[in-house]
């Protein structure tokens, strides 16, 4: 009877397509907040340590303060991830600078929550979706294809998978960033962008030919139009 069981073919089921920011929507929702006010600077440097970081939800409301480091030869941030494992995450020099400014505003404990409320406490899970949401639909105003575009933080997770990519970061070091604990997890990623399949089709066109998609002249497409 089990030898039943285990032969039942898995169910089949859709793959939905990722959504992610391009960079012109990345920049138009870290343009978002009010940087005249300690809510729309928190903000700032929320959204811009987590479309670099791409952390889980879970370990963006658990980040402290302690868990930024700085020294002389790298500056990482430290989380603890799914099934309580550690990692680390490296930071980049724009997110190290407004991190370091922020820092100096936020003051506290090592131990205190990174990114607090308003109150002084760790922001909560929906308390984060609230503001990508708000910081989203202010972002449309100026980016027109943030228009109808739902963005979570899943969707900022992706856009920084998706970045990583493009930049020929290779599955491997994407899935110890994210902590994927399986590189086929990663592997989804190559199916989210079309530019991705397009180098790979112009790293095989013929010698002495020019890669891209064929355009073709004026005088065919007159041709065929008058069919």
């Amino acid at each position: 009877m089990i030898e039943r069981v285990l032969a039942l073919p898995a169910k089949r089921f859709d793959r939905a397509l990722i959504t992610y920011l391009t960079k012109d929507e990345i920049d138009a929702l870290l343009a978002a907040p009010d940087r005249g006010t300690w809510t729309g600077r928190r903000d700032h440097a929320l959204l811009l340590t987590a479309i670099q970081t791409g952390l889980r939800l879970s370990e963006f409301t658990g980040l402290r303060r302690r868990d930024i480091h700085n020294d002389e030869t790298v500056a990482y941030l430290y989380c603890i991830g799914k099934n309580r494992k550690e990692r680390t995450v490296p930071l980049i020099p724009r997110t190290v600078k407004t991190l370091t400014i922020w820092l100096k505003e936020r003051q506290g404990m090592p131990e205190d929550p990174l990114f607090p409320s308003t109150r002084g406490g760790p922001l909560s899970r929906d308390a984060v979706e609230w503001l990508i949401a708000k910081h989203s639909k202010t972002a449309a105003n100026g980016c027109p294809t943030l228009h109808g575009k739902r963005i979570t933080a899943h969707v900022v997770r992706h856009t920084t998978a998706m970045t990583l990519l493009q930049s020929d970061i290779s599955t491997t070091v994407i899935a110890l960033w994210l902590g994927h604990e399986q590189e086929s997890t990663t592997r989804g990623y190559l199916h989210g962008d079309l530019r991705l399949k397009q180098r790979a089709i112009d790293r095989t066109a013929p010698p002495h030919t020019r890669p891209g998609r064929y355009r073709p002249p004026d005088s065919l497409l007159a041709f065929l139009n008058n069919l």
